[in-house]
C-alpha cells in the first residue's frame, strides 16, 4: 500500500524501487562501516535497528464521498492505513479525534479526508480552520492541500493567512475562503479581534484542525487552549458548533493532554499502521579526554571530526543542534571541510528561526530539489514540514525529550526508504544517562506534558481579548445545592466571574450590568488588547537585529536577547560573524557590524529567588537522640515544596570562546536591566542539623549542594515534557527563607503553567536518575556529566553529593503535610 508522493516515488517506471534499493543497500554499508571502525566503532554505546515493516491496510470508509475515492485511486492509494481509516470514521460520525502516531505515518491524510468530504457535502459551503504552529509549515501543507483542491477541479479557496498574506488574499479569504490556514498568533492577535469580517468563515465553521499539538505545553499551550475557548465561543455566537481534528507525536496520556488543550474529550487514535523502511539508531559517545576528571571530547567537535563518514554526496544529511550559536558553528565548520565532504560550501547550509522568509524558503526549496546536500539545524526543521528524502539524521545532543527526539530523527526515511539515526551524547547528565540507558529512548513516553488553560494571570489576559470580541453573560445555576454564577462560553473554570469583577472594578477595562438572564460585562476601554497579549506569556516586543546598511538580519524575544546581543556580543548568520556595537534595550533594537575573528561569545547570569507563598509540602522525618530527651525521636529532615516565587535575573559578563580549540581569551561585564518574573516553583530542603548530618555545612562539602542542584535541573527533562532549560535554578547553602539549604527549580515563565508541580509530583524519579548519573560516571569527584568540574563543586563534591542522593532516594518516603509559611523549625534542643 501507498500513499500519495509515497506511491509516486515507488513507480517502477520511474526507477523509484530500483533507486531505493540502491539507498537502502548504501545506508546498510554505511551502518556495517562504522560499526566495524577500529576508531569510531567503540565508541557507539548501543545500536538499535527496527526492521522494515509493512502497513495494516483498511478499506475506504464508507461514508467517504466517492468522488474523494477516486481521486485516490488516481493517485495510486486503493486503501488507508488502518490508524487513518478509524480516523477518517470518527470525524465522519461527528467526533472529535486525536491521530497520535509517530512522524510519516500519515496524519495529514486523516484529516485532510474528512475536510474534503465536508466540502463536497456542502457544495462548498462548510468551511475549515487550520492551525499550524510554524509559518512555514502552515504554507507547506497549503501546498499539499491546494494540490488536492486543484485535482478535484472545484472553486475552492484556500490559502495560508499570516504577516506574509498580501492584503488582496486576505480578502479573499474573509470573503470566500473555504480553507483558512493560519498559526497561534495570527488567530489570537489578527482573527478573533476582527471576527466581524470573518463572520462567513465563523457561520459556517465545520472544523478546526490543529497539527503537533505535542508542541502545545506550558505557557504557551495554555495560552493557546485560551485562544481556542475564544474561538468556540466567537463560532456559537454565530451559530456553528465546529468540531476537531488534532494530531501529534507520540506523548505520554494524548487523550489527557487533548481534553485539557480543547476542554472536552477526544477519541484517541495512537496505534501506528504505516509502513517503515529498515531504520538504524546509534548512540556515540564522545571518548573521555581527561580520566581523572571525567571530561569527554565536545560534542560538537566530535561531529566535525565524523561529519566525512554521515555526510557526502551519495545521500542527504542532516544535523540537529539544541542552539542557534551551535548551529552557526557547525555550519562554518562544515564548510570549511566541504572539500573533505566531497561536497560544494554552497552544498551544505544552515537553518534556523531567525533567519528570513526568503532565505528559509530558498534553503527549504534547495532540499527538496537534491541540492543541499547537508542542512545543519535547530528545531525549525523538527517539524512536519516536507523537506524531501533526507537519510541520516544526527542529533548532536538530546533535545530534551522523546518527541523531539523521535520527530527529528523522523526526518529520515521517508517514502519507505532506510535511514540512520545518531545521537551523539554531550557531557551532560542526560545524554550520558542515555548513552548508558538507551533503552529510555525506545521505551513508551515518560515525559508528563503541564497545560493549565486556568493559570489565573493566562486566563486574566485571553478574557480581556474576549471581552473584546463579545460581552460575557453569567447565569445563576444550583450546585450542590447552593446557587451559584457560571460565566457561559468559557469552558468550566470557576475562576472567570470573578476575574471579570476585576477588570471591571479594579482596572476599569470592563462594565458590568444586570441584564434579566443574569450578570453582562462589556469591553469598555479604547485599547485593542491582543496586541499586548503574548501567547508566550511575556511582552510581545522582540528585539531586531540590525547590520551596518540597516538591513534585518535576525530577531529574537526580549528575554534572550540580555544574553544574546548586549554590546560585545558575537552574533552569526549561517557562518557569517556580527560583532553588536550597540544594543537599545528601550527600543528593542541592536545594531551590529560584520568582522573577521577566530572567537564566539557566551553570557553568564545570575539569579535571585524569594518566596511568595508555600502551597503544598511533603516531609521526611527521622529518629534523633538529644541531650534533653530520654529516647530518639523524630524529627523533620527533608521538605518537598511547591509555592510562588519572585525570581531576578541578571546577564552578569560574556566570555570570549575561540573557534576549534575552545579557550577563553577574555571576559567582559555586561551592562543591561534585569528580568522579573512571579512563577511557581518547586522546593526541596533541608533541615539545618539533618545537613550537618550529612556534612553540609563543614569545609567545602558545601558547594556540592550546588552540584545536586543542577543534576536533578538537568534530569528533570527525562520526566517532565520540558527543556532543562525552561527550569531555572537557584541553589542556597543557607537560605533567607528556610534558615537551612534550599534548591529551588522555577518555570521560567511568568505565571507557570504547572512544571512546577509536576516536578513536586515526579521529584523522587528524578532524584534516581540523578543518582543513577552519578554512579554511572567514571569521574572522581565531580565533571560536566555529572555533578560539573571539581573547581565548581570542591574536591568531596561527589563522595557529598551521591551520600544527599542516597538519604533521599533511599530514606524514608516524603509524606503529604500541610505546609509551613514560616521559617524551618527551630534546631531540636541538644543538638549543636
Amino acid at each position: 500500500m501507498n500513499t500519495g508522493k509515497a506511491h509516486r516515488e515507488g513507480d517502477p517506471k520511474r526507477g523509484g524501487r530500483r533507486r531505493a534499493r540502491s539507498q537502502a543497500a548504501s545506508i546498510d554499508a554505511l551502518v556495517r562501516e562504522l560499526r566495524a571502525d577500529p576508531e569510531l566503532g567503540p565508541r557507539f554505546t548501543a545500536w538499535h535497528t527496527e526492521p522494515a515493516r509493512a502497513g495494516r491496510a483498511c478499506a475506504l470508509p464508507r461514508g467517504l464521498r466517492p468522488e474523494l475515492g477516486e481521486l485516490l485511486a488516481r493517485r495510486g492509494v486503493e486503501s488507508l492505513h488502518e490508524h487513518q481509516a478509524r480516523a477518517v470514521e470518527a470525524a465522519l460520525a461527528g467526533e472529535d479525534v486525536l491521530i497520535a502516531t509517530p512522524t510519516a505515518s500519515g496524519k495529514t491524510l486523516a484529516y485532510t479526508l474528512p475536510v474534503l468530504h465536508a466540502l463536497l457535502e456542502s457544495d462548498g459551503a462548510a468551511r475549515s480552520l487550520w492551525m499550524f504552529p510554524t509559518k512555514a509549515l502552515s504554507q507547506d501543507q497549503s501546498k499539499s492541500l491546494n494540490g488536492w483542491i486543484r485535482d478535484l477541479e472545484r472553486p475552492w479557496h484556500s490559502f495560508t493567512y499570516d504577516g506574509d498574506t498580501p492584503p488582496s488574499v486576505r480578502r479573499t479569504l474573509r470573503d470566500r475562503g473555504h480553507v483558512v490556514l493560519t498559526n497561534p498568533w495570527m488567530l489570537h492577535a489578527g482573527i478573533l479581534p476582527n471576527h466581524g469580517k470573518w463572520s462567513e468563515l465563523f457561520r459556517d465553521l465545520r472544523t478546526i484542525v490543529i497539527d503537533e499539538v505535542h508542541t502545545l505545553s506550558g505557557v504557551f499551550g495554555s495560552s493557546v487552549a485560551n485562544v481556542l475557548r475564544r474561538l468556540v465561543r466567537i463560532a456559537r455566537h454565530y451559530g456553528s458548533d465546529p468540531r476537531f481534528l488534532l494530531s501529534s507525536a507520540t506523548v505520554r496520556d494524548p487523550a489527557q493532554h487533548g481534553e485539557r488543550l480543547i476542554g472536552r474529550p477526544v477519541s484517541v487514535i495512537d496505534e501506528d499502521a504505516s509502513p517503515h523502511g529498515k531504520r538504524h539508531f546509534a548512540v556515540f559517545d564522545p571518548p573521555i579526554v581527561n580520566p581523572v576528571a571525567g571530561l569527554r571530547a565536545n560534542a560538537l567537535e566530535e561531529v566535525r571530526r565524523i561529519a566525512p563518514r554521515l555526510a557526502g554526496p551519495a545521500h542527504q544529511t542532516i544535523f540537529f543542534c539544541n542552539r542557534r550559536i551551535a548551529v552557526e558553528v557547525l555550519t562554518r565548520y562544515l564548510k570549511e571541510a566541504a572539500p573533505s565532504l566531497g561536497l560544494r560550501p554552497e552544498e551544505i547550509r544552515g537553518y534556523r528561526g531567525g533567519y528570513l522568509p526568503l532565505l528559509r524558503r530558498e534553503i527549504e526549496d534547495g532540499l527538496k530539489e537534491g541540492k543541499v546536500k547537508v542542512v545543519v539545524t535547530t528545531n525549525a526543521l523538527e517539524l512536519g514540514i516536507d523537506i524531501g528524502s533526507l537519510d541520516v539524521c544526527v542529533l548532536v545532543g538530546y533535545p530534551g525529550n522523546q518527541a523531539s527526539f523521535w520527530q527529528r530523527v523522523g526526518r529520515v526515511g521517508r517514502r519507505g526508504r532506510s535511514s540512520l539515526g545518531v545521537l551523539v551524547a554531550r557531557a551532560d547528565p542526560v545524554d550520558q544517562y542515555l548513552a548508558h540507558h538507551p533503552e529510555h529512548l525506545f521505551a513508551a513516553p515518560k515525559e508528563r506534558i503541564e497545560l493549565d488553560p486556568d493559570n489565573l494571570v493566562l486566563l486574566s489576559e485571553q478574557l480581556k481579548c474576549a471581552a473584546f470580541e463579545l460581552p460575557f453573560e453569567a447565569v445563576v445555576r444550583e450546585e450542590d445545592g447552593r446557587a451559584v454564577e457560571r460565566v457561559r462560553g468559557f469552558g468550566d473554570s470557576p475562576h472567570v466571574a470573578g476575574i471579570l469583577d476585576y477588570l471591571a472594578e479594579e482596572s476599569g477595562l470592563l462594565v458590568r450590568r444586570e441584564a434579566p438572564s443574569g450578570m453582562r460585562w462589556f469591553w469598555a476601554a479604547d485599547a485593542y488588547p491582543a496586541q499586548d497579549v503574548s501567547l508566550a506569556g511575556n511582552e510581545p516586543d522582540n528585539v531586531l537585529v540590525l547590520d551596518e546598511e540597516g538591513k534585518a538580519i535576525g530577531e529574537m524575544d526580549r528575554e534572550s536577547s540580555i544574553t544574546s546581543v548586549y554590546e560585545g556580543a558575537i552574533y552569526q548568520v549561517e557562518g557569517e560573524v556580527f560583532q553588536v556595537e550597540r544594543f537599545d534595550y528601550e527600543n528593542r533594537r541592536a545594531y551590529a557590524r560584520r568582522v573577521v575573528n577566530d572567537y564566539f561569545t557566551e553570557a553568564e547570569t545570575d539569579t535571585e529567588v524569594r518566596v511568595l507563598r508555600l502551597e503544598e509540602k511533603r516531609a521526611r522525618r527521622a529518629a534523633m537522640a538529644t541531650a534533653s530527651e530520654e529516647r530518639p525521636v523524630e524529627h523533620e529532615t527533608w521538605a518537598a515544596w511547591r509555592g510562588e516565587v519572585h525570581v531576578t535575573t541578571v546577564a552578569t559578563l560574556y566570555k570570549k570562546i575561540r573557534f576549534y580549540t575552545r579557550e577563553n581569551v577574555g571576559a567582559e561585564d555586561i551592562h543591561l536591566p534585569p528580568e522579573e518574573l512571579d512563577t511557581e516553583a518547586f522546593v526541596l530542603s533541608l533541615s539545618e542539623w539533618w545537613a550537618a548530618e550529612l556534612g553540609l555545612t563543614r569545609g567545602n562539602r558545601a558547594a556540592a549542594w550546588g552540584g545536586v542542584g543542577r543534576l536533578l535541573r538537568r534530569v528533570a527533562p527525562l520526566f517532565l515534557r520540558c527543556q532543562s532549560s525552561d527550569l531555572g535554578i537557584s541553589t542556597e547553602t543557607r537560605s533567607g527563607h528556610f534558615g537551612a539549604p534550599a534548591i529551588y527549580l522555577f518555570d521560567r515563565v511568568p505565571g507557570s503553567v504547572g512544571l512546577g508541580g509536576a516536578l513536586f509530583e515526579e521529584h523522587m524519579e528524578v532524584a534516581r536518575a540523578a543518582l543513577d548519573v552519578l554512579l554511572a560516571c567514571a569521574c572522581d569527584a565531580g565533571c560536566p556529566a555529572c555533578l560539573g568540574p571539581p573547581e565548581e563543586v570542591g574536591a568531596l563534591g561527589k563522595e557529598t553529593a551521591e551520600a544527599v542522593l542516597r538519604d533521599l532516594v533511599e530514606g524514608a518516603r516524603l509524606v503529604p503535610c500541610p505546609p509551613e509559611l514560616s521559617p524551618a523549625p527551630e534546631l531540636p534542643e541538644g543538638v549543636p
